[in-house]
């Protein structure tokens, strides 16, 4: 009996993109000797997204689609086809055609090897933009330095994992994933493949600054508690530097001179004032990631799908 892989691709209005992955895949999987099913999860798409998702069936009789009930972002979307993957490997990828199919053979090759889990590291090609390289160097060098867990630079969601490492990540209901920290975390046999970074096909990139910053601090505070203690560290140098206030009141004092200067007195209280509040949001955000899970909400919420093993209740029928 061969062994099936399965591919699954989170989708945010990529109805330009959708037809012609589709397409490659299919071309790049008949070539492998695998039996294989490719797995799109609709993110909550307000485009054409799920309709042409809907009609990919028509195409090859492998392809499906989850509808998620709403935008649960790229992660939890990501989550919901490893979920729902029943494949001996899971490979994962994004939808704008910037992860190449035909390196999927590559994938197999390393995991027939014994490798449990074979990761990418992009590499931009020379037309990237300075911004778009820069961003993703700063990325990479903030989680690294205060995260526990290490990230080589360009990791990306472009990835195979083994059945035993899919199973394990399926059992994990953290809110506010990181997959790629959490894949690392898992540890397991890893290998990596550097790659070029295709041009995106159709329509542009959905994560901006503001949502690549929102990533970052997701990533940090999932595998370290380094703000924390440098909440802690801040604090107490700052306490240390006040201080040196004594003297300066003591000598003040005995010269018979006027304590003057108000504006510096609200200097003062002001810088310390943003301080604390620096401090407390860095543990507010922790406070606020505890107040979360403890809510025990699903990662996501599947609308609708045409696999065949879900239930009426979207769970996964257990063979």
């Amino acid at each position: 009996m061969r062994r099936k892989i399965s591919v699954v691709i989170p989708s945010f209005n990529e109805e330009g993109n959708i037809e012609v992955l589709a397409t490659k895949l299919v071309e790049v999987l008949k070539k492998v000797n695998y039996d294989y099913e490719v797995i799109f999860v609709d993110d909550g798409s307000s485009d054409g997204t799920l309709n042409s998702l809907k009609t990919l069936n028509g195409l090859d009789e492998n392809l499906y689609y989850l509808e998620l009930s709403r935008n649960f972002g790229h992660q939890n979307a990501l989550k919901a086809g490893y979920d729902y993957a029943d494949g001996d490997a899971v490979i994962s990828m994004d939808s704008d055609m910037q992860h190449p199919p035909d390196m999927i053979p590559q994938f197999l090759e390393k995991w027939e090897a014994g490798y449990d889990v074979v990761y990418t590291c992009r590499e931009y090609q020379d037309e990237a933009t300075f911004f778009k390289t820069k961003s993703s160097d700063l990325f990479y060098s903030v989680i690294n330095s205060l995260s526990d867990t290490k990230l080589e630079r360009g990791t990306a969601d472009f990835r195979l994992i083994d059945r035993k490492v899919a199973n394990v990540l399926s059992s994990l209901t953290e809110d506010g994933l990181f997959i790629r920290g959490l894949i690392k975390w898992l540890g397991f046999k890893q290998y990596g493949i550097h790659y070029q970074c295709d041009a995106r096909f159709s329509g542009k990139s959905k994560y901006n600054l503001k949502k690549m910053l929102r990533f970052a601090v997701q990533g940090i505070t999932a595998f370290s508690v380094k703000p924390l203690n440098m909440a802690i560290g801040i604090g107490g140098f700052f306490a240390a530097c006040s201080l040196l206030y004594i003297p300066y009141i003591l000598i003040s004092y005995f010269d018979g001179e006027a304590v003057l200067g108000w504006s510096s007195i609200l200097a003062t209280i002001v810088f310390f004032g943003g301080v604390q509040l620096m401090v407390m949001g860095i543990i507010g955000l922790y406070l606020g990631k505890l107040f979360m899970q403890s809510k025990q909400r699903p990662n996501y919420i599947i609308r609708s799908t045409n696999l065949q093993r879900i239930t009426h209740d979207n769970t996964k029928l257990r063979y």
